[in-house]
């Protein structure tokens, strides 16, 4: 008989600490630096720390699931197993859409970053460059994950690049300028703190993708420890990282002129070698297509997350078939990629970076505050031996604290749109469902069966009292005691 095959507990804490590492820094830190500069200035600072420790905090929950169900599909698998399948659907829904959402932020921070380079591009040439971009990612998708994957990890590579450089020659700048350096960073909250929620909003949304920590315990060694610490380690030297980039930002060029600049990172650049013009230019250069590059690379990886996510719902019957549909050649869900990308790339042409970005995290923060949530019920159906970390409430709660956090200060509109999105899957749901589901339901409620048994439960409940009493007069009557009281239980 053949052996059962285990995986091997192989993953140490250095590498599920890379994993955290290199699933959230990518195009975030380009596209969320200058929404933080521009709503609140230097004070930003501390919003960059505050975030980090909320991404901590909702990835332990995260770490907690998946240490009780060690289940592929996330969010998705925790609230099917601890609601059911609509609940686990909608959940699973809104972290698809999210997804999506996010496949729209990055053609439109790839063309504002390309207008740093070509400044007077129209917006039909805007448009066609967008579409440009989608088609590199369906190509690059449907030729196969093995082409995806090496264009992925070479742009991975490509992306890191330009933000050492930037920090090394922000550096110098600092050491060279002490006295500028400082006095930028003055005043250190210009427009006081009204934009604060919206700031937090689109600044977390750089810490999203710490999910890839919880893959499933078998193949992480002593992943009880291991996860949580790689968690705690990796977000906390993420947020080193943005703090790092964020305050040499800061240090080189005034905040209000970074206010008003589209790619904060390439006019600080500038102005940081502007005592050097073959510098200047080289420096842009790097800076500005290593943004390019990691724009093109983040959503080179969410493409691929986001159409073998489709392609699994479609698989277990809760999306339309066409999402499952395998190229016979490449063997990709080309469909499902094609479908994806243009719906994105509408979005792209007609949706502002700002609300997309909130968009996103109003629906993260729904799959958040789900996977918070049924951490209580997960220990209820999942029983086992828990650290003292995975036994107490108070990251759960916190957690949902959160998440129910972001997805207030997204905005009336996002929140609006959002939970529209969210109303669409229901009818999906009772269409694409598993039949024998809906068909058991229906038998349940309206069937001939059901109703003659109902029925007869009600019968035997409201007449029962009453034939107690016919029994006991027909046995005076008759004096059949013997008769009846073998099947008389008074």
């Amino acid at each position: 008989m053949m052996s059962k095959v285990r995986l091997q507990s192989q993953l140490t804490l250095f590498d599920v600490t890379n994993l955290v590492v290199g699933a959230i820094i990518g195009a975030d830190i380009y596209v969320a630096s200058q929404f933080g500069a521009r709503y609140l200035g230097p004070f930003s600072l501390i919003v960059w720390v505050i975030a980090g420790a909320m991404a901590i905090v909702i990835a332990l929950c995260f770490a907690q699931c998946a240490s009780l169900l060690p289940k592929v599909g996330g969010p998705y698998a925790y609230a099917k197993e601890a609601w059911g399948p609509f609940w686990g659907f909608i959940v699973g829904w809104s972290l698809w859409l999210a997804e999506w959402v996010s496949l729209a932020v990055f053609p439109v921070a790839f063309v504002q970053y390309l207008t740093v380079f070509l400044p007077n591009l129209g917006p039909i040439v805007q448009i066609i460059i967008k579409g440009l971009f989608v088609l590199f990612l369906i190509a690059s998708n449907i030729f196969g994950v093995r082409s995806a994957g090496r264009t992925n990890d070479v742009l991975t590579i490509v992306k890191l690049a330009p933000l050492i450089l930037f920090a090394a020659i922000g550096l110098l700048f600092v050491i060279v300028n002490p006295a500028t350096a400082a006095s930028n960073f003055s005043p250190l909250l210009p427009n006081g703190l009204g934009s604060f929620g919206l700031a937090l909003v689109l600044i977390f949304w750089a810490y999203a993708g710490f999910e890839i920590s919880t893959i499933p315990a078998e193949e992480i060694k002593d992943a009880k420890k291991t996860i949580p610490r790689a968690i705690v380690l990796g977000i906390a030297i993420v947020t080193v990282f943005y703090l790092v980039t964020n305050v040499l930002l800061f240090a080189v060029r005034p905040s209000a002129q970074l206010m008003g600049d589209s790619a904060p990172m390439v006019a600080a650049t500038g102005v940081a070698l502007s005592w050097n013009h073959p510098l200047l230019l080289v420096g842009v250069a790097i800076v500005g297509i290593g943004a390019l590059v990691s724009v093109a690379g983040s959503d080179e990886s969410g493409m691929i997350g986001t159409s073998r996510l489709g392609y699994a719902l479609a698989a277990d019957g809760l999306f339309p078939s066409v999402f499952a549909k395998i190229h016979p050649k490449f063997k990709t869900p080309y469909l499902g990629i094609i479908i994806q990308a243009v719906t994105a790339l509408i979005a792209a042409v007609y949706g502002r970076l700002d609300i997309l970005i909130a968009t996103s995290v109003f629906l993260l923060g729904v799959a958040y505050a789900a996977t918070a949530l049924s951490v209580f019920w997960l220990r209820k159906k999942c029983p086992a031996t828990q650290s003292r970390w995975e036994a107490t409430s108070v990251i759960p709660i916190l957690g949902i604290i959160f998440s129910v956090i972001l997805i207030v200060l997204c905005g009336i509109v996002q929140i609006l749109t959002g939970i529209v999105m969210l109303a669409v899957g229901i009818p999906i749901y009772i269409k694409y469902s598993p039949k024998k589901e809906l068909t058991d339901l229906k038998n349940a409620l309206i069937s001939r069966e059901a109703i003659l048994e109902k029925a007869y439960r009600q019968e035997d409940s409201f007449l029962a009292h009453a034939l107690r009493h016919v029994k006991r007069a027909y046995r005076r009557i008759t004096g059949k005691k013997q008769t009846w009281q073998a099947n008389d239980k008074d």
